[in-house]
């Protein structure tokens, strides 16, 4: 392949990722700002934050945890064998996200209380594990803020019992726009689409979303708890305070 046609390429995944955001932003403003208004009265509330995401969807959830400019108050909920592809095989992980009854077991057994917030990441939010998870979540009296394509919802089959998709239980969606298949590009000589968007568009719209949760938080006078940098000086000054004040609400430290 020539220089030129790989950057002709690239230019056109840049091209498709900028779409997409500039959708999300523009489509899902209202959204966003639901979304991060519920983080802030659960902060405000004195509960607790939590995120999850099967497979890929884990990296979006992974990156709202324990980082530079993020809230400390954001926990991983992690649920063994689905987090990443460091189990083997890889295909057992997808196997795991339709087993059903384990969101519950995994809920059961975690600190997350009423009243607390969970984000749940689901590209498809069609199979029965990310389903159950914001079923029984609300079941237990926590809030949901689901982070899914809706598209999947007209276009596939639920794979739980019940029928529904992720979007069904939650209190505020927040829809990436992306296409079934999460492939952005076809071109002559490649048989399978390529280049997915779902990781930069879902993690750009959960930072558009604390962002909102940060801003409203000092509207309120609230400081919002957040993290910085441990490497820029002071950084570990500054984190070591935040993670002491708020400690009775961070998991990741135990």
């Amino acid at each position: 392949m020539s220089p030129t046609r790989e950057n002709k390429l690239a230019d056109q995944y840049f091209d498709a990722a900028i779409g997409l955001l500039e959708r999300v932003r523009d489509e899902e403003a209202d959204a966003i700002a639901a979304a991060g208004g519920l983080i802030a009265d659960t902060v405000e509330a004195g509960g607790r934050l939590f995120a999850f995401g099967a497979g890929h969807s884990s990296l979006a959830a992974q990156d709202l945890v324990y980082r530079a400019g993020g809230l400390a108050l954001m926990n991983l909920l992690a649920v063994p064998g689905v987090v990443g592809v460091d189990v083997m095989p890889a295909t057992l992980g997808s196997a795991l996200e339709r087993v059903d009854g384990l969101a519950g077991a995994v809920l059961d057994s975690s600190p997350a209380q009423p009243g607390d917030v969970l984000v749940i990441i689901s590209l498809s939010g069609r199979n029965a594990l990310p389903v159950e998870m914001a079923m029984n979540a609300q079941a237990l009296g926590l809030r949901v803020i689901g982070v899914t394509s809706v598209a999947y919802a007209s276009e596939t089959r639920s794979r739980h019992i019940s029928g529904t998709y992720l979007k069904d239980h939650c209190d505020v969606v927040l829809d990436s726009k992306i296409a079934v298949g999460d492939a952005e590009l076809t071109t002559e000589g490649i048989e399978a689409p390529f280049a997915p968007a779902s990781t930069v568009v879902t993690s750009a719209l959960l930072q558009a979303t604390l962002a909102s949760a940060a801003g409203e938080l000092v509207a309120r006078g609230i400081e919002p708890p957040l993290l910085r940098s441990g490497n820029v000086d002071g950084g570990h000054e500054w984190n070591g305070r935040i993670l002491t004040e708020y400690g009775d609400r961070i998991f990741y430290r135990h």
